[in-house]
């Protein structure tokens, strides 16, 4: 890869910090997109077969030809190029691919103006929230990939085994995660003590949990590896990320927020994850005005950022009543990035709290097509129960289940929807346990008592029901449009302290709207110069 500034028609290219711009705008290319751009830069303009980008772009990862078309066409899409008529980037028939001019080295300088928009991911999601923002697992990615190198001069092998690692890491699929894993452990295994495989472990850890719905042990480990590099050094932004990351994968929302606040305190430059991770738990404790602003103010920061954090914006408009807004977001999220779980969900979604049922079931299949994820099932399962498909509701939340074996509001719809049905006693047990979770934890993920009160539908108590649905508002649920569309609280709808519950949530949108009109018009404003 080049290791300087280049010029490309009318775009500058900053190898070294991974950024383009055109003019004054920043221009998101991020990730494998860049990789790919980088290595392009580095050949000049001769034509580069399929054959060796795959060698020297996605080596060691197996990948045909459809990849390498896929990636392309998500380059022209960042770049804001026609393939039909290019600008930037041309494919030869039959070879490969080729830059339309010669890349002109240039000095490193960026543009006087950096604070274009950029798109964006952090975590795992709960699936009634299915706030498909802030995947944090990009959050690991994007705190390993900005660190520098560790000495001057040519790379160790420490040091080639830990960029490998990073690299494995940001690609965020789940085997490259565990070879991340593997490599974050031959460093500890070398060096206990090796700070930069401590913290990358355990982002590695949490990830596993957060987004591939492996057991509650990982974030566990991913806790200790943290807090032991946090007792080393005290002020270390990084190590309170980390921190907060498996605080968050562990459902502590208290102790989630306590970290990443005080790794955006400690480096408010470095730590945009964690300002957007922030943001995330601050939407999903109703705070929607400030989750907003500090979106909008990551949004607007110079330099990386998450990837999806366009997602996380719309959901915040979305929440707000900003539906056309947030619609923009998501059908564009879904369109750019086809491989990100959090898009395929989110646009899908956005479509079934509209009513639009038809259009939602054509774009979960499209979907479903890119990738398989419980929140895809759960959401699946859903638009069934609309359309009077019981069986196939219970299948999909069958598999839902099976993908995420951990997940409490999984496991008991697919019980729920399961023939035969749950005996009394079963009902029972489910419900003093949730009962006693929450009494150990309360102020924590508005799901819990939503699935209290999706129980005590099946048991007939609709003023339980009713009951546990105002701890989630208390908790923070404001998705008065997931309450009135999901067939799972239609027997409520007759119900007056449900329309009460209802009007109380939308009384609460309309402070935190009010409190928010700023940043809507903001956001408004922002996405029209793009």
């Amino acid at each position: 890869m080049p290791a300087g500034a280049y010029r490309l028609d009318d775009l500058a290219i900053d190898v070294a910090r991974r950024r383009v711009w055109r003019g004054d705008a920043a221009l998101d290319v991020a990730g494998l997109s860049f990789d790919l751009l980088a290595y392009l830069l580095a050949q000049g303009d001769r034509v580069v077969g399929f054959d060796e980008l795959i060698a020297s772009v996605w080596a060691p990862a197996v990948v045909g030809e459809e990849t390498v078309t896929q990636r392309v066409k998500l380059l022209r899409q960042a770049l804001g190029d026609d393939g039909r008529n290019p600008r930037y980037l041309r494919s030869v028939r039959g070879k490969g691919y080729q830059l339309c001019s010669m890349p002109q080295p240039v000095e490193e300088q960026a543009p006087a103006a950096t604070t274009a928009k950029s798109v964006h991911s952090p975590r795992e999601l709960r699936w009634v929230l299915l706030l498909v923002a802030l995947p944090l697992v990009v959050l690991a990615v994007l705190m390993l990939l900005r660190r520098p190198p560790t000495a001057a001069g040519p790379a160790s092998e420490r040091d080639e085994v830990l960029q490998r690692a990073r690299y494995y890491a940001g690609i965020g699929q789940k085997d490259d995660v565990d070879r991340a894993v593997n490599l974050f452990e031959e460093l500890l295994r070398r060096d206990a003590g090796d700070r930069d495989a401590q913290l990358g472990l355990s982002f590695a850890y949490s990830t596993r949990v957060c987004l591939y719905n492996q057991a509650p042990e990982w974030a566990g480990r991913a806790q200790a590896l943290a807090e032991a590099a946090l007792a080393a050094q005290p002020r270390n932004s990084l190590a309170e990320a980390a921190l907060g990351y498996a605080h968050d994968c562990l459902g502590d929302m208290t102790g989630a927020i306590e970290h990443y606040e005080r790794a955006v305190a400690l480096d408010p430059q470095a730590r945009v994850d964690s300002a957007a991770s922030l943001a995330y738990l601050y939407m999903v404790k109703g705070r929607l005005a400030d989750a907003l602003a500090r979106n909008l103010a990551v949004e607007g920061q110079a330099g990386r950022r998450p990837r999806f954090l366009d997602i996380q914006i719309a959901r915040n408009l979305e929440l707000l009543g900003e539906t056309a807004a947030a619609e923009r977001r998501y059908e564009r999220s879904f369109r750019l990035y086809p491989d990100n779980v959090y898009s395929n969900a989110a646009w899908p979604r956005c479509l079934f709290l509209q009513g639009r049922l038809t259009d939602a079931e054509t774009a979960l299949t499209e979907a479903q097509r890119r990738s398989e994820h419980p929140e895809l099932y759960l959401l699946q399962a859903e638009l069934a129960l609309l359309r009077g498909r019981r069986e196939a509701a219970a299948a999909a939340f069958a598999a839902a289940a099976r993908l995420r074996p951990h997940a409490s509001l999984s496991q008991t719809l697919a019980r729920l929807y399961a023939q035969p049905a749950p005996d009394p006693a079963w009902l029972d047990q489910r419900i003093d346990g949730i009962v006693a979770a929450g009494a150990q934890r309360r102020g924590g993920w508005p799901e819990n008592p939503l699935e209290l009160a999706v129980l005590q539908l099946a048991r007939a108590d609709k003023a339980a029901a009713i009951a546990a649905l105002r701890d989630a508002v208390e908790d923070g649920w404001r998705d008065r449009a997931y309450l009135q569309t999901s067939a799972l609280f239609a027997d409520l709808a007759a119900e007056p302290d449900f329309a009460a519950l209802l009007e109380d949530i939308a009384g609460r949108v309309k402070r935190e709207r009010d409190a928010a009109a700023g940043s809507i018009a903001h956001a408004a404003a922002a996405r029209k110069v793009e």
